[in-house]
C-alpha cells in the first residue's frame, strides 16, 4: 500500500550529505526546515524505486535530551532498513541533540532529573517537562511524514518506535501510523488518557528492574492502550539493559503490519 501525503508540505527534505554503508545502506543527513534528521534506505531501494514499490517507513525516535544519532539508535535502524527493507528515519526532537536549546525546557527538564533523584516525582513535574515536548514534536514529525513520503523511494505504512509520550499523541492522533513499539518511560496523567485512543497494534517493552520506575503505573498504561491487538514483553534488567534479540523481534512486528 502506497500512502499519498496529506498535504502538500511546507518544507521539502534539503539533504545535505550522503553515504553508502558496509550494510548497502544509504544514509542522508537532511533538513526540515530548522528540524534535523537523517534517513536509512536500503541501497536497492534507493536505485529501483517505482510508484509501484516503495519501501515502508519505520519512525525511530530517542529519550528526551539525546541525539538522532544515539549509537543504539543507529544500530536499530541500520538493523530495520538493511535485513526488513524499510526506509528508517531520526530526527532530533525540539531542544535536544543538534537544536538549540530552550531555557524553560531546560529547567522543566531539570527540575524532572532533581525529582527522579530525589524520589519526589509527581505528576505535576512529568507534565510540565513532557507535555510541551509532545505539543511541539508530534507536528514536527507529522511534518516530516508529510516531506518523506513525498520522495519516490519511500511510501506506507508507517512504523513509529520511539519516545513513548510523543508516540501515544502520534498513535492516537496521526492515521498514517499503522503500528507502533513503545518502551517504558514517565508519562503524565494526560498523555494515560489520550492512550485509551490508541486503535492500533503494539509492542510494548519493559524491564522489569527499571531504575526509579515502579511496575505497576507500567502495567496500568499498557492496559489502558485500546487497541485489541497489543503484547507486552518483559526482560530482567535496568533501563537501558534490554536484549538485542528484542530489537530483531520488533523488525519482525513490524514486517508483519507495515509489508
Amino acid at each position: 500500500m502506497h500512502f499519498t501525503p496529506r498535504s502538500t508540505p511546507h518544507f521539502a527534505p534539503r539533504f545535505t550529505s550522503a553515504q553508502r554503508l558496509d550494510d548497502d545502506i544509504i544514509e542522508r543527513d537532511f533538513t526540515l526546515g530548522e528540524i534535523p534528521g537523517v534517513l536509512w534506505t536500503p541501497a536497492s531501494a534507493s536505485a529501483t524505486a517505482t510508484a509501484s514499490a516503495p519501501a515502508p517507513l519505520i519512525l525511530v525516535g530517542h529519550p528526551g535530551g539525546l541525539h538522532k544519532r544515539l549509537p543504539r539508535l543507529v544500530a536499530r535502524a541500520r538493523h530495520y532498513a538493511a535485513r526488513y527493507g524499510f526506509a528508517v528515519a531520526a530526527i532530533d526532537a525540539p531542544g535536544c541533540g543538534d537544536r538549540p536549546r530552550d531555557t524553560a525546557a531546560e529547567e522543566a527538564r531539570a527540575d524532572f532529573r532533581r525529582a527522579i533523584q530525589a524520589g519526589e516525582l509527581t505528576d505535576e513535574i512529568v507534565h510540565a517537562f513532557i507535555v510541551p515536548l509532545v505539543d511541539q514534536a508530534v507536528p514536527e514529525w507529522q511534518a516530516t511524514l508529510d516531506a518523506l513520503l513525498s520522495l519516490p523511494e519511500i511510501g506506507g505504512p508507517v512504523g513509529y518506535d520511539g519516545m513513548l509520550p510523543i508516540g501515544i499523541r502520534l498513535a492516537a492522533t496521526e492515521p498514517r501510523i499503522a503500528a507502533a513499539l513503545f518502551g517504558q518511560t514517565f508519562v503524565p496523567d494526560a498523555l494515560r488518557e489520550e492512550a485509551r485512543k490508541v486503535a492500533i497494534p503494539l509492542r510494548f517493552l519493559m524491564q522489569w528492574h527499571d531504575e526509579g520506575m515502579e511496575r505497576q503505573p507500567v502495567l496500568d498504561l499498557f492496559d489502558a492502550f485500546g487497541t485489541k491487538e497489543k503484547t507486552l514483553h518483559a526482560n530482567m534488567g535496568g533501563h537501558t539493559g534490554a536484549p538485542w534479540f528484542e530489537v530483531e523481534e520488533g523488525a519482525r512486528f513490524f514486517a508483519r503490519h507495515l509489508k
